[in-house]
C-alpha cells in the first residue's frame, strides 16, 4: 500500500514556491471554494493514487463534503484508508514572455487553485441526503430567477433506487491553503501589460483572468 498521508502542509512547505503567491486559509478562499465547488479528489490505493471528480461543499473552512458512485474504486479507497486531498482549481491561463514589455522573460502560466486535505469518513444515508440537498440548493441558486429543482420533484422509489448507488463523505479539514498566481512578481507595468494582451485572447477565462491581474496590481498598492 501506498504511504502517501505525510502531507504538504504537514511538512511545513507551500502549495508554490514563491511565498508571494501562496494563500492561506481565509474567508475569501472559501468563497473560491464556493465559487469553483468542482475538484478533483485523491486518495492512495493498494498500488496507485486513484482519483475522481465531484462536487464539494465546504462549511466554515472545518469540513468538506461530497458523493460518489460507490462502485467508483475511490471510494474503496477513502473508506481503507480514512483520507483525501481535494484540488479545486479557478480561472487559469497561459501567458506569454512577450506581454511583459520586457527582455528575459520566460513562457508562465496564471491560475487560482486550492488544496484541501485531512481524514474522510463515510457517511450515513441521512447525511448522504442532507448532502444532496444543499448541493442542489447551492447550485440551483446560480440559476435564479428559474425556480429551483428539488428532489420533491422526483418519484420517491426513483430517488432511492439513485441514493443507494452512491456514498457520502465528509473530510475533517486539517489542511487548507491555496495559490494566487497572477504575475505578481512583476512590476504593475508589466501586469497590466500582460493583462491587456490576455484580454484580447479569445476564451471565456480570458478577460476575467486579465480583470484578476489587474486587481492584484491594486491589492500590491494598497
Amino acid at each position: 500500500m501506498l504511504r502517501l498521508r505525510a502531507s504538504i502542509g504537514a511538512q511545513g512547505g507551500r502549495l508554490h514556491p514563491s511565498g508571494i503567491f501562496h494563500q492561506p486559509a481565509s474567508p475569501a478562499l472559501e468563497r473560491f471554494v464556493a465559487e469553483n465547488a468542482f475538484g478533483v479528489i485523491f486518495a492512495p490505493g493498494p498500488s496507485r493514487l486513484v482519483a475522481a471528480h465531484a462536487p464539494v461543499l465546504m462549511s466554515q473552512g472545518k469540513r468538506l463534503r461530497f458523493h460518489l458512485s460507490t462502485a467508483n474504486p475511490l471510494c474503496t479507497a477513502m473508506v481503507e484508508n480514512g483520507w483525501a486531498l481535494a484540488v479545486i482549481t479557478g480561472l487559469h491561463g497561459y501567458i506569454s514572455p512577450d506581454w511583459y514589455g520586457a527582455a528575459d522573460q520566460v513562457p508562465t502560466w496564471n491560475y487560482l487553485s486550492a488544496e484541501i486535505e485531512g481524514p474522510v469518513r463515510p457517511m450515513g444515508q441521512e447525511e448522504t441526503v442532507i448532502l444532496l440537498d444543499d448541493l442542489a440548493a447551492h447550485f440551483e441558486a446560480a440559476l435564479e430567477p428559474k425556480p429551483s429543482w428539488t428532489r420533491a420533484k422526483m418519484a420517491t422509489a426513483r430517488f432511492e433506487a439513485l441514493l443507494s448507488a452512491i456514498t457520502g463523505f465528509e473530510m475533517r479539514v486539517d489542511r487548507f491553503e491555496g495559490v494566487k498566481k497572477l504575475s505578481q512578481n512583476k512590476s504593475a507595468d508589466q501586469i497590466e501589460r500582460a493583462a491587456a494582451e490576455l484580454a484580447l485572447r479569445p476564451g471565456t477565462e480570458a478577460a476575467p483572468l486579465a480583470a484578476l491581474m489587474r486587481e492584484a496590481i491594486v491589492s500590491a498598492a494598497e
